[in-house]
């Protein structure tokens, strides 16, 4: 029967993510690491906007941890950022793999169920830690994103961290839809849920109950779901187009901006004082 159960999972997966993430770009080369939680050094890629690079030191700007798909750290999550930087944010991806790649769905379905899920929090608390301790970095504009498994482990962030100013979830799979489960999420919202009508993986009711759960506890929210397609639909080779790709990207684009870019203006005062 378990073996069965696994079969079942598997064929689930596959549905979900095949047609959908085909286009699996190269492995990252990370430019950028930060200490883990266990003393081992962990890896990431850093974007930096251009007013990073030129600015002065006391500029700091908003910032967001990017987490990758089941795949690992590659080319694709990246590029994302690097579009991302262009917009005024600093970006981290951390690779929540320390160094694992997938070029296979059966690769990532093993990587996945192989690597602890205690492991993959602290790491991505240590890739957080980072980026909000950067010496360009406010960390009070500080918003964690992610894709399929980058998404569930945003909205994870979410539940369990203080102190961030928005989270979002670009098709995040295992969607909370207990209120009670939620933990911090009320404190750290804004939320923007992005999900694909015609996704196999993630049923619309689950989207529904991951709403409903979230007004329960108060916690500001927009949950969109583009019609006409379905798992995955967002990549660095498609992110400006002008259907439903290019669309999502824009509002996660417009989201940040509103949400946490601006955020300064709600603590300063009319005289540009604290």
């Amino acid at each position: 029967m378990r073996l069965l159960s696994l079969a079942v999972a598997t064929a689930i997966v596959l549905v979900g993510c095949v047609s959908l993430e085909d286009t699996v770009t190269t492995q990252a080369t990370p430019n950028v690491t930060y200490a883990g939680p266990d003393g081992l050094t962990l890896n990431g890629y850093l974007a930096l906007p251009d007013t990073a690079r030129t600015g002065s030191v006391g500029n700091q700007l908003p910032a967001v941890l990017m987490i990758h798909e089941w795949w690992g750290l590659n080319q694709d999550v990246t590029l994302l950022a690097d579009a991302l930087a262009a917009e005024g944010f600093v970006v981290l991806a951390p690779d929540a793999f320390r160094g694992g790649f997938a070029s296979t769905v059966p690769q990532a379905i093993l990587m996945n169920r192989s690597t602890p899920v205690e492991q993959i929090y602290a790491d991505l608390d240590a890739a957080l830690a980072f980026l909000m301790g950067h010496d360009r970095v406010d960390r009070a504009r500080v918003a964690t994103m992610g894709f399929c498994f980058g998404g569930r482990q945003s909205m994870h962030l979410g539940t369990r961290t203080e102190g961030l100013a928005a989270v979002i979830t670009l098709y995040g799979s295992g969607l909370i839809t207990d209120p009670a489960q939620l933990g911090r999420m009320a404190d750290n919202a804004p939320v923007l849920g992005i999900f694909g009508e015609d996704d196999s993986s993630i049923p619309l009711r689950d989207v529904e109950g991951f709403g409903l759960a979230l007004s329960q506890i108060g916690a500001r929210h927009t949950i969109s779901i583009y019609p006409g397609v379905g798992h995955a639909f967002v990549k660095s080779s498609n992110h400006q187009d002008d259907d439903a790709p290019g669309r999502a990207w824009r509002e996660v684009i417009d989201f940040l901006n509103r949400e946490v870019k601006n955020r300064e203006a709600d603590r300063t005062g009319a005289d540009g004082t604290e």
